[in-house]
């Protein structure tokens, strides 16, 4: 024996018959009869019919209620339509609360015409309303989509503000649970935690919480791939460190190479004696910068970096045949020349 569920629910539309009310900023519309109802022309062939009871109603008063919007009433189910042909699904009105009488039906209470509209329904361009709704194969509506004016009135003999007409306008493709299914109706209870005496409605908004849940999920997982690193554009640590090491030490080279530039230079024009050398290379290592300043201001040796002759060969030996670097340490030093040349006569004849 098979037993059917209804799970994925279907779509469906009505047609009521709507007036303006006089001096009314809103007016109130019945939406749905209380109990069973069904059109004339045999649907639904789902079920025996649509059922709306105190049960289901409280459910789409509830929803309403947690709305962020209002419910919109288009033109000709616009909404439903706009993929498909592309134009735009102006509103014709506005409501956000639902109210349920019992034996009576279900009303929108604050139903808000806009001034196009209430034109169309007063010039009776516009004659009826068509709300759209969800509903299992069990045939309860489970919930309110939207409503739109329409003028294709089927079920003429109900009096005006009352059910018109029923048009289908989509079905996807029911999903019920028999016993050639392999996911059964206590499995399905059981994986979304429910009580095993769960009612259609109570399975059906389960899995429509667990399906936003998914989508969430889906949503943050785009979120965070859409932010991932691009390679491209970053490096490992490992590359980092081994280019850090490369520029540690072509800069220690860079160094080494303009230090022992500046030393040479200091020794040969006698801002640094070869007796400072040492101490100038240890200075070096561990601030360059001071002995960089050190030599900006040390005097030079005017005779080391230039010759008495300016450049021009001598015309003959002056000063006893002194050279020019003994002439200029003899400068330094304050000896005469008288006092070199017999220096150096008398360690000659010794």
């Amino acid at each position: 024996m098979k037993r059917e569920t209804p799970l994925t629910p279907m779509i469906a539309a009505l047609a009521i018959e709507v007036s303006l009310t006089p001096n009314a900023e809103r007016q109130t519309i019945k939406l749905f009869p209380a109990g069973e109802f069904r059109g004339v022309d045999g649907r639904p062939a789902e079920c025996a019919a649509w059922i709306l009871d105190s049960t289901n109603a409280e459910l789409l008063v509830a929803t309403a209620l947690t709305r962020q919007t209002r419910y919109v009433v288009d033109y000709e189910h616009q909404t439903l339509k706009a993929a498909e042909n592309g134009k735009e699904a102006p509103a014709s009105g506005w409501f956000k609360t639902l109210e349920w009488r019992e034996g009576d039906g279900l009303y929108a209470v604050d139903v808000e015409w806009t001034a196009k509209a209430a034109a169309h329904i007063a010039a009776k361009e516009y004659l009826y309303l068509s709300p759209v709704f969800l509903y299992g194969l069990d045939g309860r509506v489970l919930k309110l989509l939207h409503v739109a004016l329409t003028n294709t009135p089927a079920l003429d003999e109900l009096p005006p503000l009352s059910l018109a007409a029923l048009s289908r306008l989509a079905c996807p493709p029911p999903v019920s649970i028999t016993e050639e299914n392999p996911v059964k109706r206590e499995e399905l209870i059981a994986m979304l935690g429910l009580a095993a005496t769960a009612t259609d409605v109570e399975i059906t908004t389960a899995m429509a919480a667990l399906k936003a849940k998914a989508d969430s999920a889906d949503a943050q997982i785009a979120a965070l791939s859409a932010n991932q690193v691009d390679p491209a554009k970053f490096v490992s640590v490992d590359v980092m460190r081994q280019l850090q090491g490369q520029i540690a030490s072509l800069t220690a080279q860079t160094q080494a190479s303009q230090t022992e530039q500046l030393l040479t230079a200091a020794l040969s024009d006698g801002r640094l004696l070869p007796a400072q050398e040492a101490w100038a290379r240890d200075l070096a290592k561990t601030n360059a910068a001071a002995l960089t300043a050190y030599l900006d201001t040390a005097p030079k040796i005017a005779a080391l970096t230039a010759t008495q002759t300016g450049g021009k060969p001598p015309v003959d030996q002056p000063l006893g045949g002194l050279d020019d670097t003994t002439l200029a340490v003899c400068k330094a030093f304050g000896n005469s020349v008288e006092d070199v040349q017999k220096t150096i006569a008398a360690g000659s004849q010794s």
